[in-house]
Formats: structure tokens, sequence, C-alpha cells
């Protein structure tokens, strides 16, 4: 029994000895016959992500697809069969590298961000003036529906700005107390916790103005004109004080921003939702996909927008306790925001890079 053992053992031995010089003798043939390509890729790639595009022949630039995907072939292969972890950690890093070179960004996140706010921003939010137009008309409409609802029947004030968020601006609330709320430190605190609630209810509904604006634009606009009837009842409450243009200045501080936020955002909806309701000769994939790629530009710099509505609320307003002051910095926001979105047209070196952009497919420029 012992002796059986021993010649088992050592059978078994030699049969392992022979599966692992065999798995060696396949792994060597297989990186032989592929050696050359993996080499070749190894150099394209190094030589791209050096930057030195010009030591690259046109030959390796345009068979550069073809060897990442013969590579990336070889290292499914190797999964497959089990060849030794050196050579597939090797093609793991290699194909991971190519895909980079091959299909990754062409740009750093630096020259992305100076395109952006050097033309793209802008050139987006023209894109979508009609849009924009819609909005801001449905924007003003909403502000006089809610001073209408507000001014005939008190009780929708509640149902508009609720009890929470009221706190003291009831109606039938003496301008003094009202006009402690706008000026002094005294209510400070307390407006303070109602701009809060205030930033966060236009933040949540510039995002809800995007993201419904696949189901036709309708959700977006409801909720711009719903927002905007807060507005419209806070403005009746003052200016049954006489202190409409104090809540204004107050308004205007980071509104001009803000509310110039929610009115993108909304036509950013809006516009994705007529891509899907009239994608005219398009298919209609084609057309949300295109107008979704542009408001979502849109909604990059809507984000910005609304941390730097949060700042001026945070501080500008604080800082600045009289209304000439405040109107004069919303005005001027509102100013800089006008002649950033229509009047600059970026640098020449951003439209030349995204004029193709503007051309449909099957015309020539």
């Amino acid at each position: 029994m012992n002796l059986g053992f021993g010649l088992s053992r050592r059978r078994t031995t030699t049969d392992d000895a022979g599966a692992i010089e065999r798995a060696a003798l396949r792994s060597d043939r297989f990186r032989i016959e592929r050696e050359a390509d993996w080499q070749r890729l190894e150099t394209i790639v190094r030589a791209l992500e050096k930057g030195r595009l010009r030591k690259v022949s046109d030959e390796d630039l345009l068979a550069l697809p073809g060897l990442y995907r013969t590579v990336a072939s070889s290292l499914s292969v190797a999964r497959e069969t089990s060849l030794d972890a050196a050579t597939l950690a090797y093609l793991e890093a290699l194909v991971q590298r190519a895909w980079f070179v091959v299909y990754g960004p062409r740009t750093s996140l630096w020259d992305w961000l100076r395109g952006f706010f050097t033309g793209g921003w802008s050139a987006a939010v023209r894109s979508i003036a009609p849009d924009i137009a819609v909005a801001f008309a449905v924007m003003v409409a909403g502000t006089i529906a809610g001073w209408l609802l507000v001014s005939h029947d008190p009780e929708w004030y509640f149902a508009l700005v609720g009890k929470d968020m009221a706190g003291v601006r009831v109606p039938g609330a003496s301008a003094k107390d009202l006009h402690g709320t706008l000026f002094g430190n005294d209510g400070q605190n307390a407006m303070s916790v109602f701009a809060a609630q205030l930033f966060s209810n236009n933040a949540q509904v510039s995002i809800l103005s995007f993201a419904l604006g696949f189901a036709f634009g309708v959700p977006s606009l409801l909720l711009l004109v719903q927002n905007l009837a807060l507005l419209g009842a806070m403005l009746w409450l003052y200016h049954g004080a006489g202190l409409t243009l104090d809540f204004a200045g107050w308004i205007a501080v980071h509104g001009t921003t803000e509310l110039y936020a929610i009115m993108l955002s909304g036509a950013a909806g809006l516009h994705i939702g007529r891509a899907l309701a009239f994608p005219g000769q398009r298919p209609v994939l084609q057309a949300a996909a295109e107008a979704g790629q542009r408001s979502a530009v849109v909604m990059t710099g809507v984000v910005m927008m609304l941390v730097l509505a949060a700042l001026l609320e945070g501080f500008a307003r604080q800082l600045v306790d009289t209304t000439p002051g405040r109107f004069a910095i919303g005005g001027f926001m509102l100013a800089l925001w006008c002649s950033y979105f229509f009047a600059f047209r970026g640098t020449r070196r951003w439209r030349e890079a995204n004029a193709h952009r503007s051309v449909p497919k099957g015309t020539s420029r």
C-alpha cells in the first residue's frame, strides 16, 4: 500500500510538472505570435501620452484603432485560456492606456473649462433662445398669477408660500415688522433662514424643470409658474406695506442670478420636450440627443450660477443694507449675464474648433 501511494504521488507530481510546462509553452507561443503588435501599439501610445504626436507616423496613426482592437482581442483570449499572470497584467494595462488614447477625452480639464467659459456656455444658451423667451414669459405670468390670487383671497398666500417659510411675513403683518425682515440686524437671522429655504426651493425647481423636460416640457413650465407665483405673493405682501422697492432690492441681490438660472433650467427642459414633440426631419432619438447635449451644457452653467447666487445671498445682501446698493449689485449681475450670453460670441479659436457642430450631417459649409 505504501509503495503504491508513493508511485501515485510521483505520477501526480510528474503530471503537474508536465501541465505547467505545457502552459508555459502555450503562453510563450501566444506571446511570440502577437508580441510585435503589442510592442508597436505600446510605442504609439507612449508617444501620444508624452505629447509627441509629430514623432508618430501617419501609417501608425491610421493603424492605431486596428492595433487597439487586436490587443483587446488578445486580452480576451488570454483571459479565456488562463495564460500567465504577467501576460494578463501587461495586456490589461496596455489596453487601458490605449483606450484613453483612442476613445478618451481629447482635452484636459483646464482646456475644457477655458472652452466652456470662452464660448461653449454662451453658445449653448443662445441656441435655446426661443425656449428662453417662452420660459421668461411663463415666469412673468406666474408672478402676475400669484399676485392676483392672493389679492382676491389672502388664504392663497399660505397655499403658495407655506406657513413654515412665511414666518412673520404673513397677511396683516405691520409695515414695521416687514421692514425689519429686510433691514437691520434684528431680522437678519430669521431672514437668513428664509433665504436658505428660498434657495433650496429654487435649486430643486431648477433641477426638476430640467429633469422633467422629457414630458414634452409641460412639467417644466408648470414648475416655473408655481415657483414664480410664490414671488408674486411675496410682492403683493410687501406692496401692501409700501415696501415694494425695498423687497425688490432685497431679492435683486441674488435674484437676478438665481431667477436667471431658474429661467435657463426651465428653458433647457422645454428645449428637450420641444425636440421630442417636434423633431422635424430628424429621428426622434437623434433630435432628443442633440437637444440633450445642448441642454446639458446649459445646466452645467446653471449649477455654477446657483452656487454664485448662494454666495451673493449669504454675504453681499447681509453686507449691503441699503436698497440702492442692493439694486446696484443685482443690476450689475443682470447686465453681466445678459452681455455674456447674448453679446459675447466667444473666442475665434473656440468658434473655429466647434464650427462643424452647427452644420447638419449631409450638408456642406
